[in-house]
């Protein structure tokens, strides 16, 4: 199959196109960096990489701005606009091609939902952010951003191309720069949990996330928001206490909250990453038959640290 990936010179599309290459497919990555291996694009406007897209059986964009930073208002805006104006823009070119693509996969994320401890959020009930009490108020710009990401999907006109949201949990990798290194670099300093550790952590590890596309793929049926989570989410306090076990950190000093204020100042990010309760279950791929390689998180956090290890990161940078 032809495969375009806008956005796919990221982390997480390096991953998802040498693995479709070594399915066999072609895969032609749109990318904003000029320096990067494939099509060049701006993410807004239409050009001459648009006719990639006609003929392709396959669009997985995978466009954005990280959210790894501090919530400026420059950065606020450069977040949502090359999130809504890439949907906006692969939806024109799929509009006008002769031949469009079957399937839109697009990227959206398990930020959505609801901060919440009560219940876990499923596609179909659960409950979308925005309205929480007991919330700072700054939470509520992931979940605009989310929305409005998804509305631009929505509103394509594309009545001969599959359209799929694919909302992601914390893709762990034991790739360098991703969220795993990142967590594991917090407990080699001596801290683990998060505030209090109540907090949900939800997750999917690379090669489930990956099936998990080929899988929609594949499943012609499959349509609108579909969560990418594993299947078991945890507490943070749990979630940290199986990761320092499996790595052999031990004697953790908990990071209090005023504490993961202050670290996310000083890296220039934002608390509600590591904060935010994010219980999100994946019903949908569960009810069809998909099965996950890493249902769980001691699995995975085995597997993962295996592969440092492996790799001689004894270290994490």
């Amino acid at each position: 199959m032809k495969i375009v990936i806008p956005g796919g010179s990221g982390h997480l599309g390096t991953a998802l196109t040498g693995s479709l290459r070594r399915a066999g497919h072609n895969v032609v990555v749109l990318s904003r960096n000029v320096e990067s291996p494939g099509l060049v694009w701006d993410g807004r406007t239409l050009g001459d990489w648009a006719e990639a897209i006609d003929g392709a059986d396959v669009v997985i964009n995978l466009a954005g701005r990280s959210v790894d930073c501090r919530y400026s208002p420059r950065q606020r805006q450069e977040i949502l606009r090359s999130r809504v104006d890439s949907t906006r823009v692969v939806g024109e070119a799929i509009a006008r091609a002769a031949d469009p693509p079957r399937l839109w996969l697009q990227a959206s994320t398990a930020t959505i939902y609801a901060h919440r401890y009560d219940a876990p959020n499923d596609e179909r009930r659960g409950i979308l952010g925005g309205t929480e009490e007991n919330v700072p108020e700054e939470w509520n710009f992931s979940v605009e951003v989310a929305r409005a990401w998804e509305k631009a999907l929505d509103d394509a006109r594309v009545p001969h191309t599959r359209k799929v949201k694919m909302r992601t949990a914390i893709v762990m990798s034991p790739a360098r720069g991703g969220a795993f290194q990142a967590l594991l670099r917090h407990l080699r300093l001596g801290f683990g949990r998060f505030g209090d550790g109540r907090q949900f952590m939800s997750w999917i590890h690379e090669r489930d996330f990956l099936r998990a596309v080929d899988w929609l793929i594949a499943h012609d049926l499959v349509e609108g928001p579909v969560n990418l989570a594993a299947p078991e989410p945890l507490p943070n306090a749990e979630f940290t206490r199986i990761l320092a076990a499996e790595w052999g950190a031990a004697r953790l000093i908990p990071t209090r909250e005023w504490m993961v204020e202050v670290g996310a100042w000083l890296l220039r990010t934002e608390p509600e990453l590591v904060l935010k309760s994010r219980r999100v279950v994946p019903k949908r791929l569960l009810e069809q038959g998909f099965l996950f390689e890493f249902p769980q998180w001691e699995e995975a956090a085995r597997d993962l640290c295996a592969q440092l290890r492996g790799a001689g990161e004894e270290r994490v940078w």
